[in-house]
């Protein structure tokens, strides 16, 4: 692939160590990690920057055509059956979002109606409510996922509400620079039966996560994650931890999700669960059980339309660094390793040599062999109780959350017009998404932090917006 021409500092020694390694052959270095995807960096910093085919899947018109289809299905908003349009039915009874655009505009993370309405929106809502008992189990008259949303004749089964308390404090710094936290609250109610009881009632509330990199994170060596799964940092109480989760009856490593809950990109899962979209793998309706519903519409997708998304999926394109000469950005560099960010969000990982296998047995050759800088080692971290939710999955407690990877972050606000992070979007800008790191495995770090003056501080931030 050409590469085109970078101002870059290259570490001499390095290279020697590189060309001895691979007996004189020469090696082209990225020392400021520019290529985040390998040979499937893009280089668009508009709002199609999470949305565009990598390099080796727009050469070649069969894939790219396969990739289009994908995206086209990906983006394409589905209505109750019958519909007048072949293709686009389907739609509850039960749902959350009318696509996989709904909560993933641009393939990015659409604002959470959390913000803009309080919670439960009106046509859709971009987050989803993970319920349990205490005790593990779901509730009769309910699933694993509250359903906000219906079709005309059914009820949702219950609509969700949010209230934050804000709470402010200062750098212990010369600038005594003010930051505020809030903290969300949330209550159900509404139910369309009746309410499971509030003192057996563990819920869980996600946004969604950019969807970028996604075959690259897949495909990741698993010996490289085990390695750093091994590798524990005890003078900063960094421990992490592998997940290892049961994905279509067979135990893998997860990687997917908040809490590395999935071992593939579960197209499937999420056109039945938040869509309400049967298939051949999943084809009983959401609401299966409810007597609100009775009628059952058959197979709403196919297998084919399913697979071409999980290929769109693995295929678009990682946005490249930019502002990599900006002096504030190489500061901010120097602050992100000295903060000891890097100890959890890793910049450099690798894909491996054999191609890891999509939901229809396509290989995915175009992902192996890869240099990446996804900045996350995809493990899971004790975040402590402010940020827990108390519901586990697999190996991962309710206080541990898989490491976001940060490349294309930086983005965020141009492809979806905001800036909120974390796992429920409680941060409203980089600056909230550090300080909520303040417990357990991220305490030392912000504990550095605070301790640097403001330019150093933003220096740091400026770093993370250009990944």
């Amino acid at each position: 692939m050409d590469r085109p021409q970078l101002s870059v500092v290259v570490d001499v020694s390095l290279v020697l160590a590189i060309a001895g390694a691979t007996s004189s052959c020469t090696q082209w270095v990225d020392t400021d990690n520019v290529y985040q995807g390998g040979d499937l960096t893009i280089f668009d910093n508009t709002t199609m920057a999470y949305d565009t085919p990598s390099d080796p899947i727009a050469a070649d018109q069969d894939t790219l055509d396969r990739f289009m289809g994908g995206d086209l299905l990906y983006e394409l908003d589905r209505v109750a059956n019958p519909a007048e349009i072949e293709g686009t039915g389907g739609l509850g009874p039960l749902y959350c979002g009318k696509s996989c655009a709904t909560c993933h505009a641009g393939t990015g993370r659409t604002k959470s109606t959390l913000f803009t309405h309080g919670g439960t929106g009106y046509d859709f809502s971009s987050f989803l409510v993970f319920m349990r008992s205490t005790n593990g189990q779901y509730f009769p008259d309910y699933g694993r996922v509250l359903h906000d949303h219906a079709i005309f004749g059914v009820e949702p089964e219950g609509r969700l509400t949010v209230e934050y308390e804000e709470s402010c404090d200062t750098f212990p710094t010369e600038d005594a620079e003010e930051y505020c936290l809030i903290r969300p609250t949330y209550s159900i109610g509404d139910w369309y039966s009746d309410a499971p009881p509030e003192d057996q009632l563990v819920v869980s509330v996600r946004t969604p996560l950019r969807h970028v990199g996604l075959g690259l994170m897949l495909a990741i060596d698993e010996d490289e994650l085990r390695a750093l799964a091994a590798q524990q940092y005890p003078e900063y109480d960094i421990s992490p931890k592998l997940q290892l989760v049961q994905e279509r009856g067979q135990w893998a490593i997860g990687l997917s999700g908040h809490k590395a809950q999935h071992a593939d990109l579960t197209v499937e899962l999420g056109f039945l669960s938040d869509l309400g979209v049967t298939s051949h793998r999943y084809p009983d309706e959401i609401a299966e059980g409810q007597p609100q519903v009775s009628e059952d519409f058959g197979i709403e997708v196919s297998s084919e339309d399913l697979a071409s998304v999980d290929f769109y999926l693995h295929h678009t394109g990682v946005p490249a660094r930019r502002n990599v000469d900006d002096p504030e950005v190489i500061r901010g560099k120097e602050m992100f390793f000295e903060a000891k960010c890097h100890l959890c969000h890793t910049p450099t990982l690798h894909t491996a040599p054999e191609p890891i296998t999509l939901i229809d047995g396509t290989e995915a050759w175009h992902l192996t062999n890869q240099t990446i800088h996804p900045y996350s080692d995809y493990l899971l971290h004790d975040m402590g109780p402010d940020l827990g939710d108390e519901l586990s999955q697999f190996s991962a407690t309710g206080d541990e959350w898989r490491t976001a990877p940060l490349w294309g972050i930086g983005l965020q606000e141009i492809v979806n017009g905001h800036t909120h992070f974390l796992h429920d979007a409680r941060a409203r800008n980089l600056l909230e998404a550090i300080m909520w790191h303040k417990d357990e495995e991220g305490r030392v770090s912000v504990e550095i932090f605070q301790q640097l003056p403001k330019e150093d501080r933003d220096a740091l931030i400026a770093f993370v917006r250009s990944l």
